[in-house]
């Protein structure tokens, strides 16, 4: 099974998924919570990356992530809510402070 890397920022932990996992499941790889995770469903903003490299990695945003990341402040296409993500191949991020 092919598997990704999804590195996140600064700390530079390398997660590998299997191709098109939700990045939901990098708490099933690692006992450290490295991203947090609120609602799961694109509504509470717990989740905000920044994409450092590799943004067509993680699938196009659909127009409500893209909706609420702008309610958030966070319109300008460099972030993306992690829970509504799947890796689809190797991805560098950085999880934003609330």
């Amino acid at each position: 099974m092919l598997r990704n890397t999804l590195t996140l920022m600064p700390e530079g932990v390398q997660i590998h998924l299997p191709q098109g996992s939700p990045l939901t499941d990098i708490e099933y790889e690692t006992s450290e919570p490295v991203i947090p995770f609120g609602c799961r469903s694109g509504a509470c903003g717990a989740c905000v990356v920044e994409v450092l490299d590799g943004a067509d990695a993680l699938g196009e945003a659909d127009p409500e992530e893209t909706d609420f990341l702008e309610d958030l402040g966070r319109a300008d296409g460099a972030f993306r809510l992690a829970c509504q993500c799947r890796l689809m191949a190797s991805a560098t991020v950085r999880v934003v402070e609330a």
